[in-house]
């Protein structure tokens, strides 16, 4: 497998990588020291902590690259199940309720310092025709403001970006609701990701918000390479989804693989299996 980096096509999906620069040490940012209680909890709930740190923003963590926690449920998490290393598509315990029918609103803004350039805003719109397009119980349909939307996505700030993060978001609620918020990277189009390649990375943020763990939950190192890596219950639960296959590999391209390789995912077979199954 080729080496991932920050700086190709080649690019781990919201991982904490650290990346080469050329400027004085002094304008480099640094990760804030994550408190011992936090790790603790972290890896007794299944989290890789040593080789993807976890990255101290806002009120909570990015954890496994790509996973946002708020600090208060780290804190309340339960020590997480011992899981076999299987491999089919996973969600969480907790799903989008959709009593048959449901849409979910999503507000990104356009343009501006803050905003995201025609590329990416571009990407946003294809990542819902992706989900919209499969008939589900859910569909997603993008609005323009950001205080009635359902999910919001945001610009990461620059710290994340240069240490690599792409995205971010979390799962749902416990009474049903969707995430309500993806960060991403304002730098994608300079990363070398078409509006296909952006699109997959929405669509796999979407798809942690709607509740799916990362198809090679079980073994990171299928797609982000590097040595085993079991993603662990997280406390969020880890429950196979009926139908979908044994086996996860880069080849067949789930849209869920935990890295990215800098290009286009559109849904599979077994992500349309899995997809239908929960919605």
């Amino acid at each position: 497998m080729k080496k991932l980096s920050v700086l190709t096509a080649l690019i781990v999906v919201l991982s904490a990588s650290l990346v080469s620069c050329e400027k004085d040490k002094e304008e480099t940012p640094t990760l804030q020291e994550v408190p011992v209680e936090i790790l603790n909890k972290l890896e007794q709930a299944g989290f890789n902590v040593t080789d993807q740190p976890p990255i101290a923003y806002e009120e909570g963590y990015i954890v496994e690259g790509d996973i946002f926690i708020p600090e208060k449920d780290i804190l309340n998490t339960t020590i997480g199940k011992s899981l076999d290393l299987q491999s089919k598509q996973y969600s969480t315990d907790n799903l989008v309720a959709t009593n048959g029918s449901r849409t979910i609103t999503v507000y990104a803004r356009q343009g501006g310092f803050f905003g995201f350039n025609s590329a990416t805003s571009q990407g946003i719109d294809l990542a819902i025709q992706r989900y919209n397009a499969e008939n589900l119980e859910l569909n997603f349909q993008r609005i323009s403001s950001s205080s009635a939307a359902d999910i919001r996505i945001t610009r990461l700030n620059f710290f994340l970006e240069f240490f690599g993060v792409l995205g971010s978001a979390g799962f749902p609620t416990a009474s049903g609701d969707p995430f309500d918020q993806i960060q991403l990277s304002g730098r994608l189009t300079n990363s070398g990701f078409d509006v296909n390649g952006i699109a997959t990375i929405v669509a796999h943020e979407m798809g942690h918000c709607i509740g799916f763990r990362h198809t090679d939950y079980f073994d990171r190192s299928v797609s982000c390479g590097g040595a085993t890596q079991n993603e662990g219950d997280g406390g969020v639960g880890a429950n196979q989804i009926p139908g979908t296959p044994a086996g996860a590999s880069v080849e067949d391209g789930s849209w869920m693989l935990a890295c990215s390789d800098g290009g286009d995912r559109p849904f599979n077979e077994d992500d349309v299996t899995a997809l239908n199954f929960l919605y």
